[in-house]
């Protein structure tokens, strides 16, 4: 099974690509527990809800493993948990960081927030570039220390397309 993370900023394309990547691959996608959270609990979220956030994240990502399938494509993981309860809350569980280094990942592909414009759904809260570009280098040096593989991905919505997709392929020729 090769597991591959589509992580960055908001509005960057993850579930957008997560979806295209399922269509042409296949295999399994998990998709982003907190936007199934915030909908079940439609109100301001907080510090105390993060363990609910993640755990979710984690079911969901473990039932997906559970399968075996070839291909398993998160459209985020714990790591956004990680940053987004800092940027918002000053402080984060602290199993989550340790949870999520005692996992294997494949391939994570870092979305870039330039050349593509922000849309607001209701949930995203970053509609400034230089924030959403904070987030992005988080992710990066995040991901740089503990030695994770990467690749970023940059472009328009059909070159990040393009890109992803070669990522993938080559991915599961290796």
């Amino acid at each position: 099974m090769k597991v591959v993370v589509l992580t960055g900023p908001e509005s960057s394309g993850k579930s957008w690509l997560a979806t295209r990547l399922q269509k042409h691959f296949g295999g399994l996608q998990v998709d982003e527990y907190v936007r199934h959270f915030m909908e079940q609990n439609p109100r301001d979220t907080c510090l105390a809800d993060i363990t609910d956030i993640a755990g979710g994240q984690l079911a969901w990502e473990d039932a997906a493993r559970a399968e075996q399938p070839p291909l398993l494509i998160l459209d985020t993981h714990l790591l956004s948990n990680i940053l987004w309860s800092q940027t918002l809350f000053g402080d984060c569980p602290s199993w989550l960081e340790p949870a999520l280094l005692a996992r294997h990942y494949d391939l994570h592909l870092l979305l870039s927030p330039e050349q593509v414009e922000w849309t607001g759904d209701g949930l995203r809260c970053q509609p400034e570039l230089a924030e959403r570009q904070a987030f992005f280098e988080a992710i990066r040096h995040w991901l740089v220390r503990h030695q994770q593989p990467l690749q970023v991905i940059e472009g328009d919505w059909a070159q990040r397309q393009d890109r992803v997709f070669a990522a993938v392929t080559q991915l599961l020729e290796a």
